[in-house]
């Protein structure tokens, strides 16, 4: 099965969760066989971040925002545990520090961006600024 086509969402359409079945496994594919794509995964997710490294002209920023034990973490160490950590960081934002109080609300957000050629995720993204600032 082809992941990427399964699930991609076409530019313009709607989507409805109600029709994805949030318990999906594929029964054609076998736990040897999804480790081993896995493995070819992981390595083809280091190149790639190499690339952007290497290439020094773009960055990547990954924002997951879900509701507590919505699987966050686990899926940041499966995407960072795949990548060199020298360049890749994941952010958190917490309730502002008094430094950042003292600036409007994207300051600190603008301080966490990606540098060109790194990788950051934002656990918990900075949309909760609107509740939390």
């Amino acid at each position: 099965m082809n992941y990427r086509q399964a699930f991609q969402i076409k530019p313009g359409s709607k989507v409805n969760l109600k029709k994805i079945d949030p318990g999906f496994t594929d029964a054609r594919q076998t736990k040897p066989a999804a480790l081993k794509e896995i493995g070819q995964l992981d390595l083809k997710l280091r190149e790639l971040q190499y690339l952007l490294y290497a290439e020094g002209k773009r960055s990547l920023l990954i924002c997951l925002q879900a509701p507590d034990a919505a699987g966050k973490d686990g899926t940041i160490n499966h995407v960072l545990g795949s990548m060199n950590p020298q360049g890749a960081r994941v952010h958190g934002f917490k309730t502002p520090s008094a430094e950042e109080a003292a600036h409007d609300f994207l300051w600190r957000i603008e301080q966490q961006a990606p540098k060109k050629g790194e990788v950051v995720i934002f656990n918990r993204s900075h949309y909760e600024d609107v509740l939390v600032a």
